[in-house]
């Protein structure tokens, strides 16, 4: 039972896959996070981050284009995947009992943050756990037109990707010793990547307890 949870908690780890999986694992990674219901729990944006960072400071073997170009075409895929799945059996989530490792609710903030930016959810959602991975799973399901769908999944992984790459490795040109700092960075990114999923709880405790009040 220990070497499993070892191996989860390696499996979350962005530093061990990184140095120990290299280029492909953060492909295989990014396409599970970006449309698979079960990927959600997987490290997005930080993985991102680490990745350009550890191209600048050579930590990987593969150049900045080529991890850039890779984790890109990973996440393009990876919203087709979800699109599909959406597409094909998207009801069955809203059917479906809460596991260990999926949860109703999840699907209920995607729709609310879909419902509330449209299209756009796709790219604004590539910046926000557990959205990132719903949002096209939750286009599929409303059969969101599909020359849109493309148009919103191209771009929205672009924005995502030379954001965070890009801004880790050009970070770890500037500031090799940023390295030292790892362990913090992450703890930020974190924070920060949560805060809108925090927010948007809270705001929905509130308007459920106004409800009860006015009944």
């Amino acid at each position: 039972m220990q070497e499993y949870l070892m191996s989860f908690q390696q499996l979350l780890d962005p530093e061990y896959l990184l140095s120990h999986g290299g280029f492909y694992i953060v492909c295989l990674i990014v396409f599970a996070e970006t449309g698979l219901f079960f990927g959600f729990f997987l490290p997005g944006d930080y993985l991102l981050f680490l990745a350009g960072l550890f191209c600048a400071l050579n930590k990987i073997d593969v150049d900045i284009v080529t991890m850039y170009f890779g984790i890109l075409g990973a996440g393009v895929l990876g919203n087709f995947a979800g699109y599909y799945f959406g597409y094909r059996a998207g009801p069955m989530l809203f059917k479906r009992k809460d596991s260990l490792i999926f949860k109703r609710k999840y699907v209920v903030m995607a729709e609310e943050f879909y419902q509330k930016y449209g299209g756009t959810a796709l790219i604004i959602g590539r910046f926000v756990p557990i959205i990132r991975t719903f949002a096209p799973i939750f286009a599929g399901v409303v059969k969101l037109d599909f020359k849109k769908f493309v148009l919103y999944n191209v771009l929205g992984a672009v924005v995502w990707v030379t954001v965070l790459t890009l801004s880790g490795y050009y970070l770890g040109e500037v500031f090799p010793g940023i390295i030292n700092y790892v362990e913090y960075i992450i703890v930020g990114m974190i924070v920060i990547a949560f805060l809108p999923i925090l927010i948007a709880l809270i705001k929905r405790g509130l308007k459920n307890r106004k409800k009860q009040e006015t009944k």
